[in-house]
């Protein structure tokens, strides 16, 4: 009998101190619970060693970057205390990233979805493919992107930030999202993509560490209810998924795909 894959979360650090952070889940590199603790755990190792100058976060295979919570899991939520604590797992993995004090670099080399957004935005530097385009689907399946909306919306605004959620059924394209502020570059291939965040990643690794750490803190300024603040929506997420409307949603996309 086969064992099913449940995905992976990997960490290696270079000589030079670049320290990769990948995830991989056999559904389009979705997130269980399991693995957004994972995630979480191995930013903050990564974060906490002393040898790390800069972080990648990035995910493995080439079409999706990744698609966002389980909805299988989803599934399965059956109290409003189990349903936070799955929608905390986005919280800790966000803050996670903001509380870091090396610089993130995500690498998006295809398509995100919902928490996948989030993660996207959670970095501070983001390379991306023509490929990698975007969608907040969470009003489609009856809740709304509750935990990851101030890392969004830090990054692209408001007003773009609206037009992704309501427009829950569709993907916008990268080329939008590195306008609006999501990504920082955007490149026509993996390969392209590859190299030139490998001089990216060598040329930040070779600035000044205190420098580096002076610079994350600016870029989270005002950020220091995020505690407080992500586990307060993540209670509200926790809450919508038990609704009839979002659990017949859930199976509707499973049997239809997401």
């Amino acid at each position: 009998m086969s064992v099913p894959d449940n995905g992976n979360v990997t960490l290696t650090t270079s000589q030079n101190g670049i320290a990769a952070v990948s995830f991989y889940h056999p559904a389009q590199n979705s997130l269980p619970a399991a693995l957004l603790d994972e995630l979480t755990n191995m930013i903050t190792q990564a974060g906490n060693d002393a040898q790390t100058r800069i972080i990648i976060l990035k995910s493995e295979g080439e079409r999706t970057f990744c698609a966002g919570a389980s909805f299988d899991e989803l599934l399965q939520i059956k109290d409003k205390q189990a349903g936070a604590e799955f929608f905390s797992g986005f919280a800790r993995v966000i803050n996670a990233c903001r509380k870091s004090a090396k610089i993130i670099i995500a690498r998006v080399q295809g398509k995100s979805v919902g928490g996948g957004v989030g993660l996207a935005a959670a970095a501070d530097y983001c390379l991306a493919t023509e490929a990698a385009s975007i969608k907040l689907s969470e009003l489609a399946i009856g809740i709304g992107p509750f935990v990851i909306s101030p890392a969004v919306v830090r990054k692209i605004g408001l007003h773009a930030f609206s037009q992704l959620t309501v427009r829950a059924s569709d993907f916008q394209s990268a080329q939008w999202a590195m306008e609006k502020g999501l990504y920082n570059e955007v490149y026509p291939d993996i390969t392209s993509l590859d190299t030139a965040l490998e001089i990216l990643a060598q040329k930040l690794a070779s600035y000044h560490p205190e420098a580096l750490t002076g610079l994350k803190q600016i870029l989270w300024e005002g950020t220091d209810d995020w505690d407080e603040l992500l586990t307060h929506r993540a209670a509200i997420s926790g809450e919508l998924v038990l609704s009839e409307f979002t659990q017949r949603a859930l199976r509707s996309f499973l049997k239809g795909g997401r």
